[in-house]
């Protein structure tokens, strides 16, 4: 009788308490109007928390490839057909959780690419048990990867007869590294890339830079006829997508 009684104490003290359960989750960052972010432009740093307490639950970085082009940016977007394979760069991991738990995904890409990184983040809710694999949870990022590569930063030019030519060059490329090209897959003759010139704060020039003839190369030429402080601001914009990207840069004019 004791031992019933001891049974029964013991299902009512602890029967309502469930135990932590596995829960699989896959986690992908897929560049706007191309394709995976992955290991060629050091991965997106995915950070996993829970949404009403902050905690992180989990932490690394996606791996692996741009995907299979075909299927991205070819074939037509069918409702339950997948549009990754093996070779889709993507963060695994394996979350223990005892009840439905809310949770924030942010999103840090490219992160080799510190001047355009951008954070994007989605919210879902995790069920024990119930694994979120295969194609996983894609969250887009938006953006351009653009770095400024002249003037280099902070440069000092010296006006010759009160004039100076200055190139502007820029390297463009999409989020996930896919490259940009007249007539390609992302057409260089689609995109408007400019760049916005400053001087003592001021607006001085609006120059355009046309593809350099070398894969996701943009360049034009600025011409400076007086001292100061220059900020040159180079951006890449598609007009179909609304897709955008910027980077600065500055350099010195002296007489």
């Amino acid at each position: 009788m004791e031992k019933i009684v001891m049974g029964v104490l013991m299902m009512f003290l602890f029967g309502g308490v469930s135990e932590a359960t596995q829960t699989k989750i896959t986690v992908r960052a897929k560049a706007k109007d191309a394709k995976f972010i992955g290991s060629t432009m050091a991965g997106a740093l995915v950070i996993i928390k829970d949404s009403e307490t902050g905690e992180v639950l989990a932490k690394g970085f996606t791996t692996g490839g741009t995907g299979n082009t075909q299927k991205i940016m070819t074939e037509p977007v069918r409702r339950g057909v997948a549009i990754t394979d093996n070779s889709a760069a993507k963060f695994e991991t394996t979350i223990d959780i005892a009840e439905p738990k809310f949770v924030t995904i942010e999103i840090y890409a490219p992160y080799g690419q510190r001047q355009s990184m951008a954070k994007n983040t989605t919210q879902v809710w995790l069920i024990p048990g119930k694994d979120i694999t295969g194609e996983g949870i894609i969250v887009d990022v938006y953006g351009f990867s653009i770095a400024v590569l002249a003037p280099q930063a902070h440069e000092t030019l010296k006006l010759i007869d009160g004039k100076i030519k200055v190139p502007v060059r820029a390297n463009v490329m999409m989020m996930c590294g896919c490259p940009i090209t007249p007539g390609g897959i992302w057409d260089a003759n689609k995109y408007e890339v400019k760049a916005i010139v400053k001087c003592n704060d001021a607006v001085s020039a609006v120059i355009p830079l046309a593809f350099a003839n070398k894969t996701s190369t943009f360049e034009g030429m600025l011409e400076v006829t007086k001292e100061g402080a220059y900020e040159v601001t180079v951006y890449s914009f598609d007009p179909i997508t609304g897709n955008s990207g910027v980077d600065r840069t500055t350099f010195i004019a002296v007489k």
